[in-house]
């Protein structure tokens, strides 16, 4: 449910006219991804009623008709009142018998003024519907009903259209079933369900399942090694990323695979959805694994190995077992294990016999996960790939790799990063060529910097200069991270030093080859 109505395209052209979009080629998410309703802004009806008034009937429509038909379920609600109405685990007495009330929607549903605000996002909900003939509202219990839900059908079936009612399966199914309406709409209650996003994918069930299951001292100590997040947390899709074309396939690939289990189980194709992103730091790999969970509607569950191995050493192995446990209790979901060369450099040195049988648990957990038998998509990630051994490659049926990006990428991640920014005579290709050897992260870093300098100035337009600068403070800092202070390298650090001296045998840093090199390791994985 949105605070405002799915935009026309056509008509609202004149809205968008002011929009400035700079030409950027984008990833096409694989054709199984939901598709993501655009807005308009809000305004009003041409019977003077309020996008709110509509937001607030759908509400309470969406309520009525969901406590009155038990055929429903909760993937029938829209995401945002589901959160309204999930209720957590709690623990039970039935008969004398302690047990445990699961977690889910109770019906009936309550519309108040509270639960109207909280689904829609209208500050005063019965005050946008109260001149309205068919609403009434209980002022002790604050209830707000419908007291005519005819009349309030047919108000609202006049004021919607198909892709409205596609947002909110619940009523697609009331409308298109109904015997007065079923033909004014061109939407069925299958489409509907398709295009929601599951239940699975809120944070309210991943919460509520996590308390189930894991609701022990240590278990709960096991959940601060793992960071667990709902699709609706992460703030990017792939359309926000720019990706290699071989990026683009492989991730279409496991798209397809993910639609079609059942026939790649049928056929015995199992070793599937085992993928490995290698590459330097600041290259997308999290980035990319985040943004494919978002796109489809997937928990996120993020490990990195060196945290369950070096909070609790004795644990260290059943550390890693609760780890995929979580995984497949969460599943369908993504399960992303960082700083994946931890492995081969346990495997190869004189470390603790309890990290070794550590890795020997994940080795074997990873061989008894599966995408088609347990709907988990396992991502390994590596900035040195070079440190893994032949163990922990045969783990991965797939290897995407993430170089840093050429100058064409780098123009197009510049475009993308800047799309919401003011720069006067903005030339990327120019930028682009200016920072060869930079990654994603570093591209951002370097607009950061480029925003604050020209803040200090009381600016909020930016120029090319702007950038060119900020470019060259990035050297600067990327020289003073690399120095090598055993080699003489602290005489640079005096006021005064030349930074051009550092490192390079004295020589100027003009008779330098003119690329970068930056393979420093940053500590994050930012998108490009």
């Amino acid at each position: 449910m949105h605070a405002c109505a799915p935009v026309d395209e056509n008509r609202c052209a004149a809205d968008r006219a002011g929009e400035t979009h700079i030409p950027v080629e984008r990833v096409t998410s694989p054709h199984t991804l939901r598709r993501t309703t655009t807005l308009r802004p809000c305004g009003e009806y041409g019977d003077g009623m309020s996008d709110a008034a509509l937001d607030v009937v759908e509400f309470l429509l969406t309520t009525s008709v969901y406590s009155d038909d038990r055929t429903l379920d909760e993937n029938d609600l829209p995401p945002s009142v589901r959160r309204v109405f999930w209720a957590g685990s709690v623990d039970s007495d039935d008969d004398g018998e302690a047990g445990r009330k699961h977690a889910g929607i109770s019906r009936p549903l309550s519309a108040t003024n509270a639960t109207a605000r909280e689904a829609t996002g209208v500050d005063q909900p019965w005050d946008a519907v109260s001149e309205l003939m068919f609403t009434e509202r209980d002022e002790f219990s604050g209830t707000i009903t419908l007291a005519q839900e005819d009349m309030a059908e047919q108000w609202f079936a006049e004021r919607v259209d198909d892709e409205r009612l596609r947002e909110n399966p619940t009523l697609t199914k009331h409308f298109t079933t109904h015997e007065e309406y079923g033909d004014e709409f061109d939407v069925t209650h299958e489409e509907a369900r398709e295009e929601n996003r599951p239940i699975q994918a809120d944070r309210v069930w991943i919460d509520g399942l996590l308390e189930e299951y894991f609701d022990e001292d240590e278990d709960e100590e096991m959940l601060d090694l793992v960071d667990v997040r709902a699709p609706e947390e992460v703030d990017m899709s792939l359309d926000d990323l720019v990706l290699t074309e071989d990026q683009k396939n492989e991730l279409n690939k496991i798209a397809k695979a993910i639609e079609h289990r059942d026939y790649l189980s049928r056929i015995g194709l199992r070793e599937i959805g085992k993928l490995l992103f290698v590459g330097p730091p600041g290259t997308g790999k999290t980035s990319t694994a985040q943004a494919l969970a978002q796109d489809m509607d997937l928990p996120f569950v993020e490990v990195k190995l060196s945290m369950i191995t070096s909070q609790y050493l004795g644990e260290t192995a059943k550390n890693v077992d609760k780890t995929f446990e979580v995984a497949k209790r969460l599943s369908p979901c993504i399960l992303f294990i960082d700083e994946f060369d931890f492995v081969a450099k346990t495997r190869s040195s004189d470390e603790h016999a309890a990290l070794k049988r550590a890795v020997n648990t994940l080795l074997k957990s990873i061989d008894n996960i599966s995408l088609i038998e347990d709907d988990v998509l396992l991502i390994g990630a590596t900035n040195h790939p070079d440190q893994l051994d032949d163990a922990a490659w045969r783990r991965f049926d797939e290897i995407i790799n993430f170089p840093k990006p050429d100058h064409g990428m780098r123009a197009d991640i510049l475009s993308l990063i800047t799309r919401t920014m003011d720069i006067s005579e903005f030339d990327p290709y120019l930028i682009a060529e200016a920072t060869e050897g930079l990654t994603g992260s570093d591209l951002r870093m370097v607009l950061r910097e480029a925003v604050l300098e020209a803040l200090t100035e009381d600016r909020t337009t930016l120029t090319q200069e702007d950038l060119l600068d900020a470019v060259e403070e990035f050297e600067e800092r990327d020289t003073l991270k690399n120095m090598d202070m055993m080699d003489g390298d602290h005489d640079a650090l005096v006021a005064g030093g030349d930074l051009g001296k550092a490192s390079d045998g004295g020589e100027p840093s003009g008779s330098s080859s003119s690329g970068h090199d930056h393979d420093h390791d940053h500590d994050h994985d930012h998108s490009h």
